[in-house]
């Protein structure tokens, strides 16, 4: 499984960096805040929501902790998706939030 750091994530997007993220929290958990850009698609979702998704695009996964988007990101490899973790979570993340 691949993984970037929550950090990582921050630069890329203050570069200016197109990212696809995929917040799979429960809405309730991103009401309190969310990385600029991330989609809202709460893991036990994830499964139904995959025909939206583009197998040619890559993704990186967030949840709260890394726990449940590790689960997420491990689910959609096996489907064939370019998927990476976010370590940490938003407890890690440190960048703007709207």
């Amino acid at each position: 499984m691949k993984r970037i750091t929550a950090n990582e994530v921050k630069l890329k997007l203050v570069n200016g960096e197109q990212l696809n993220i995929i917040d799979i929290r429960e809405v309730g958990e991103v009401e309190a805040g969310k990385i600029p850009t991330a989609v809202n698609i709460p893991l036990g979702l994830v499964e139904f929501k995959m025909p939206d998704l583009n197998k040619k695009q890559k993704y990186i996964v967030v949840c709260r902790s890394g726990a449940r988007s590790s689960q997420a990101t491990r689910f959609l490899e096996s489907y064939g998706f370019d998927v990476t973790n976010m370590e940490g979570g938003m407890m890690a993340w440190e960048g703007e939030m709207e």
